[in-house]
Parts: structure tokens; C-alpha cells; sequence
């Protein structure tokens, strides 16, 4: 039964790892910012996936990964790592990781459109009701609605525009936006990497995804010439226990576990089931951040990842 849906399972647990990955690194955002994070987190997630592999695979780099391998799974660490993460991250900070965990489950529409554009894959009519439901979900939480009177400044009263219900965003404009970006580097990074992938170890898949993006952040320091930053974050001992934590979750087993799932089942599974992050992060978002969770949120959620759902049905 549990060889059967391998990749069900696997689904699973990324959805659990990601949910336990946003809520460390949203903590550690905060405190030292979200490039400093990205790079650390890949630094460490590298270290990680390297002694597993040589415990595993008796290789700490993986050298037999093939030309084809190396070229597209670099293209989708760049893109799901540096280019998506690093849009996500600053999400984290801007609107928090429960908010940018909800817009993140446009990630399965997102992924099959990337599938269309790059594997030829046909979007049906049921596909595009999941789309609309999903959409629909996220705009109950990030809209609000609010009554506010409306009196000129003469004592002329226009009785229409009493209560006058105006509607505005709930979270800053720029954070939902982030967020959105987000997605779709991991919409697109995903794609990538199952084209490159193929029957490669997922593992070892990653670390190179891994390499690429640690690569890039630290191109992007030189630049940048921020390496204070990653010193003083270093000499943080809460930042880096959140960091490890995050990174243990995060790069190492939840990006390897979400390659596993896709090579046991189909995308569309994998990415319904991976989904469910808005909904398991309510409980730590309560606990941990003390955030007010309504009734209308929680619905808003559930409509999101039944509308991704009804996307792959």
C-alpha cells in the first residue's frame, strides 16, 4: 500500500515540512533579513543533502548526474531558488507566511501552465473552474469590505453615499505581489525540474538546485558587498536555530520530497496534495504569532485549496 502511493505520501510530508519551513523562516526574516536567510538556509541545506548523499550514494557531490541533469536542474534551481525564494522571503516579512502560503497555492495552476507552455500539456474547462475557485478563495481573504460614512463638508447630505461600502486590500498591494512571484518560480521550477530530473536520485537532484542558487546569492553579496550582514546573523544564536530548523525542513527535505513525489505520481497530484499549506499553518500561525484567525479567513482558505483540487480532478 505505502510503495502503491509513494508519491501521495511524499506529497504529504512536503506539505508538512513547507508548512514547518514558513513559519522558521518567517520568524528569521524578521531578525535578519530575507537575503541573509536564502543564504544561509542554502549554505546549510547544501552541507545537509551532501552527508546524506554521501551516507547514501557514497558521493558528496553528485558527479554522475548527467550534462542534461546539470543544465536544467541549475536553470531550476536559479529560477524555484534565487529567482521565487528570494520573492517569497521578503513576502515573509512583508505580509507574513500565512498569507504568502495562501496566494502560494496558486502554485498548481501556475505549474500546469508552465507544463503547457514547455511540455505541451492542454488545459480543460474543469482546469480553468479549479483556476477561478482558486482566485476566488484567496480574494476572500486578502479583500475586505468596510462601511464608512461619507458627509461633504457642507451640511448637504447625499443620502447615497452613506455607508458607502468601499473596498480595499486587506495586506499591502507589494507583499501580495511578492507572494504571487513567488509562486511562480516554484510554479516554473518545478516544471524545470522534473524535465531535468528524470530518473535521478531527487536528492542528489536538489543539491545540485541547491548549489546553484547558493552560487547565485553569494555573486549577489559580492555585489552587493553585504557580508556584514551574514556575520552579524551568524553570531545570532535564535536566528540560526530557526535557520537550521528551516533549512532541515525547507531546501533539504521538503524541495528532495516534493522531487520524490513527482517521480511517483503526477504533477497535478503532487501539487494538489502539497496545497494544503494554507490550512496546516493556521494552528502555528495562532500559536506562534499570535495572529487573529476569522472565520471568513478560514473559509477563504478552504475555498483556495478545494479550487486547486477541483484544478487536477
Amino acid at each position: 500500500m505505502f510503495q502503491s502511493h509513494l508519491g501521495e505520501y511524499a506529497a504529504l510530508l512536503t506539505a508538512v515540512f513547507w508548512t514547518i519551513t514558513a513559519v522558521a523562516f518567517e520568524s528569521v526574516g524578521k531578525k535578519i533579513g530575507s537575503l541573509t536567510t536564502n543564504l544561509l538556509r542554502l549554505f546549510l541545506a547544501f552541507i545537509f543533502i551532501g552527508i546524506y548523499s554521501q551516507i547514501t550514494r557514497g558521493s558528496f557531490i553528485p558527479f554522475d548526474a548527467s550534462a542534461h541533469q546539470w543544465i536544467w536542474l541549475s536553470l531550476s534551481g536559479f529560477v524555484g531558488f534565487v529567482i521565487g525564494d528570494l520573492l517569497l522571503f521578503e513576502a515573509y516579512v512583508v505580509v507574513g507566511s500565512r498569507i504568502s502560503m495562501l496566494i502560494m497555492s496558486l502554485t498548481p495552476p501556475i505549474t500546469a501552465f508552465f507544463g503547457w507552455i514547455i511540455l505541451g500539456e492542454v488545459l480543460t474547462g474543469l482546469n480553468f473552474l479549479g483556476m477561478f475557485l482558486t482566485i476566488f478563495g484567496i480574494m476572500i481573504v486578502v479583500l475586505d469590505t468596510s462601511s464608512k460614512s461619507q458627509n461633504n463638508e457642507t451640511e448637504t447630505i447625499d443620502q447615497s453615499n452613506v455607508n458607502k461600502k468601499k473596498i480595499k486590500l486587506t495586506y499591502p498591494i507589494i507583499g501580495l505581489l511578492l507572494a504571487f512571484g513567488g509562486a511562480v518560480g516554484q510554479g516554473a521550477g518545478l516544471v524545470l525540474s522534473k524535465y531535468g530530473m528524470q530518473d535521478f536520485d531527487p536528492f542528489a537532484a536538489t543539491q545540485i538546485r541547491v548549489m546553484t542558487g547558493f552560487v547565485s546569492f553569494t555573486l549577489m553579496f559580492v555585489i552587493l558587498k553585504r557580508w556584514r550582514k551574514v556575520f552579524e546573523a551568524i553570531k545570532n544564536k535564535n536566528a540560526m536555530t530557526s535557520l537550521s530548523i528551516g533549512a532541515i525542513f525547507g531546501p533539504f527535505l521538503g524541495v528532495s520530497f516534493s522531487l520524490l513525489s513527482v517521480q511517483h505520481t503526477t504533477t497535478g497530484v503532487a501539487s494538489t496534495i502539497m496545497s494544503i499549506v494554507p490550512i496546516l499553518i493556521i494552528p502555528p500561525a495562532i500559536v506562534f504569532f499570535k495572529e487573529k484567525i476569522t472565520t471568513k479567513e478560514v473559509i477563504g482558505s478552504i475555498i483556495a485549496v478545494g479550487g486547486v483540487a477541483l484544478f487536477f480532478m
